[in-house]
């Protein structure tokens, strides 16, 4: 059975290439708009693994992140950042809310800045 990938972006182009890689390379994808519906698609769907963007409408992927990894239901799930942000700069806002909240969260399992080429996708997955 394919792996099912949840791929969160508000940016529709990017959710259809994202998606369009994925099933070529035998994953199932499963898609939302921000970080609100992708959680909701996280209870529901129960993804293998998850894309995420981290600039988004409503909810943003910085706070998604760590909803899924301090929720002890969801916190294994794999999460491949790809974002037009930085690593370093996605690194250090974690780290900022890690001593505000007063609660550490792990580094995603990959990262990507966009644009993701095909290849670097599905290694970065195999990968995580």
């Amino acid at each position: 059975m394919a792996k099912r990938v949840l791929v969160v972006d508000d940016e529709m182009d990017l959710r259809t290439f994202i998606s369009t890689v994925l099933e070529g390379g035998g994953y199932k994808a499963v898609v939302a708009e921000n970080g609100e519906q992708g959680m909701a698609k996280v209870r529901e769907k129960k993804p293998d693994m998850i894309t995420l963007d981290v600039m988004m409408p409503k909810e943003s992927g910085i706070k998604m992140y760590r909803d899924i990894k301090t929720n002890p239901e969801y916190q294994a799930i794999p999460v491949l950042v790809i974002s037009g942000l930085a690593k370093k700069t996605f690194l250090h806002s974690q780290k900022v809310l890690d001593r505000f909240k007063n609660q550490q969260v792990p580094e995603p399992d990959g990262y990507i800045e966009k644009p993701p080429e095909p290849e670097e996708l599905l290694l970065s997955l195999i990968h995580i």
